[in-house]
């Protein structure tokens, strides 16, 4: 059995979202937009997934859209925040360890006349909170900030920045990119003062091709996609049942363990780190002091990744250099928290489900002792 320990990139499907799908394709199959019994069913069935999404974030099923993934909300909302908010206000504060999907769209935003502030993040990885907020005046249209960082696991003070910033700036949008920590750490939209919510569901046991995104009521949000009018105008386009009905099968499922899962994670996470930091050859980079155990990211000296990823592959141990988005390519995240070069070029990030167990912690950490005996002597 292979050990996948690459759950950040993508999850397993589980069986109650593979089943819903299936029953969507296959028995389920009309447009949520027609008026007769078929269509109206498949609405119900759409109808039923945003409720989901809507309790495991405990707000309004009203303030979910389906997406067809994180990377289009996160284009979708700060796009279509800055379209209505920055007007007038040109200013926007981000941390500067997002996901490309966040700080492309920062860029493309910047070549359109707006500033960028990125906070940069302490050495452990989290950003700090005072410095966020300072960063952010009276020319703020919007402030975004991570919840839990895709390569290393460092939860982010978001509730406390975003606390104070409402109560300096109340008309400040808040944005939350909250993917890796959607269905492991507990959400309250009311309680983090996020005014957009970003998800997905490849992260969370379903399919891949659906994201939601959190409206907060009143916020107004310019649509990216425009046609039929779906999704409350917010997001044209026939919505897809089977990845949606998927999704909230997804969370359903979850919804009432996610405090056992996390604390089979720490399990896992907290012998993994004491097995790699026993070994005189392993830096960790995941040491901030808010740390999700569902990621940890650490270096093998002298060794490339993608030589240890490679050497891995061949023990059919399966794990990633960073964010798969980048492609391999080299760490902005490692590089903003002052990792050397050397270090970051040697990283390897561990991400963990709920689906993970010991055994494959184990192996992991045979086969890195074995591969580093093997490749260092090269």
């Amino acid at each position: 059995m292979p050990a996948y320990l690459d759950n950040a990139a993508t999850t397993k499907p589980c069986e109650e979202a593979v089943s819903a799908c299936i029953a969507a394709m296959t028995e389920n199959y009309g447009n949520p937009s027609s008026l007769h019994k078929v269509g109206l069913s498949a609405e119900l069935a759409v109808t039923d997934a945003r409720k989901s999404i809507a309790a495991a974030l405990v707000c309004q099923p009203e303030c979910i859209t389906f997406t067809s993934g994180a990377t289009e909300a996160n284009n979708t909302l700060i796009l279509g925040a800055a379209e209505n908010y920055g007007r007038r206000k040109k200013k926007i504060v981000v941390s500067a360890v997002e996901h490309p999907s966040v700080e492309e769209t920062v860029k493309l935003l910047e070549k359109n006349g707006f500033e960028a502030v990125r906070i940069k993040p302490q050495r452990d990885g989290s950003v700090d909170a005072d410095e966020f907020v300072a960063a952010v005046d009276n020319n703020t249209c919007l402030a975004s900030c991570m919840y839990v960082n895709n390569e290393t696991g460092a939860i982010m003070p978001v509730k406390r920045i975003f606390t104070q910033i409402k109560r300096l700036y109340p008309d400040c949008i808040t944005h939350c990119d909250a993917v890796q920590a959607f269905m492991k750490l507990p959400i309250k939209t009311a309680d983090l003062n996020a005014d957009l919510i970003t998800v997905s569901g490849h992260k969370v046991h379903a399919p891949k091709g659906v994201g939601a995104m959190y409206i907060r009521k009143g916020i107004r949000i310019a649509p990216r996609m425009i046609g039929g009018g779906q999704e409350k105008g917010l997001r044209s386009g026939t919505e897809s049942v089977p990845l949606i009905s998927a999704f909230g099968a997804a969370v359903r499922s979850q919804l009432p363990t996610i405090a056992t899962a996390y604390s089979n994670a720490e399990e896992l996470s907290g012998r993994l780190r004491k097995k790699l930091s026993a070994l005189n050859y392993i830096t960790i980079n995941s040491n901030a002091e808010e740390q999700c155990p569902y990621i940890l990211n650490f270096s093998v000296s002298g060794i490339r990744s993608e030589i240890m990823l490679h050497f891995l592959e061949s023990k059919n141990i399966y794990v990633s250099s960073g964010s798969a988005c980048s492609k391999g390519g080299h760490s902005s995240v490692l590089t903003a928290m002052g990792i050397p070069d050397k270090t970051a070029d040697s990283a390897i990030r561990v991400s963990l489900s709920r689906m993970s167990s010991c055994g494959e912690v184990e192996a992991l950490v045979t086969a890195i002792q074995e591969g580093y005996l093997s490749l260092a002597k090269r």
